[in-house]
């Protein structure tokens, strides 16, 4: 059975970049034969601010957006995040977006496309501080949009077609989704022999 993972988009901003790098993750992601992906956008799930009395881990969420953000979540065995990096940070709407979930997100992998000066690699790693408190399992290798390369497709600047810089996003994304791909099957087989 090939697992289901989502591809979270985690930047809502009407001026997102965000749009660019998910649909070519996408594209990877759905040549290949091992794996079912769904474009997951935070801007259709809009999640109030956390205020809910406890973690779901320890109470029902009281918020109906949470509740169906939860049960999105519930039909995946992994995750790509699209992430933007703000002040050496992932974005708020992500972070609330995380938070707003526990069990869903528990003993499921992930790996990430991150973009910006660094290639986000600040905000990924904040991430994948966050990811183990829920239990995630993170792949070593993701992909990192940044510097000249960012630079060139980035409307602002050289606004030219990512597949002008595809030929150095590729080696890094084939291993994050092979390693993505290896996590979910193992993970998959783990939570049924502890049901």
């Amino acid at each position: 059975m090939k697992p289901r993972i989502a591809l979270i988009i985690g930047s809502t901003r009407p001026s997102r970049f965000a749009d660019v790098p998910a649909q070519w993750m996408l594209k990877q992601a759905e040549e290949r034969d091992d794996m079912e992906v769904d474009m997951v956008d935070l801007r259709d799930h809009p999640l109030p601010f956390f205020a809910e009395v406890a973690s779901s881990m320890r109470a029902p969420s009281q918020s109906a957006e949470a509740r169906r953000w939860q049960q999105t979540l519930r039909q995946y065995d992994g995750f790509i995040f699209v992430i933007a990096e703000y002040n050496h940070s992932i974005t708020a709407v992500l972070k609330n977006a995380l938070d707003q979930a526990y069990s869903e997100w528990n003993r499921k992998p992930f790996t990430a496309i991150g973009y910006g000066g660094l290639g986000a690699s600040r905000a990924l790693e904040h991430l994948r501080c966050i990811a183990i408190e829920l239990h995630m399992v993170s792949t070593r290798s993701a992909v990192h949009i940044g510097g000249h390369d960012f630079q060139a497709i980035h409307p602002a600047f050289g606004n030219k077609p990512v597949e002008e810089i595809e030929k150095t996003l590729l080696p890094s994304a084939t291993a994050a989704l092979d390693e993505l791909a290896w996590w979910a099957r193992a993970t998959m087989v783990a939570r049924a022999q502890s049901l």
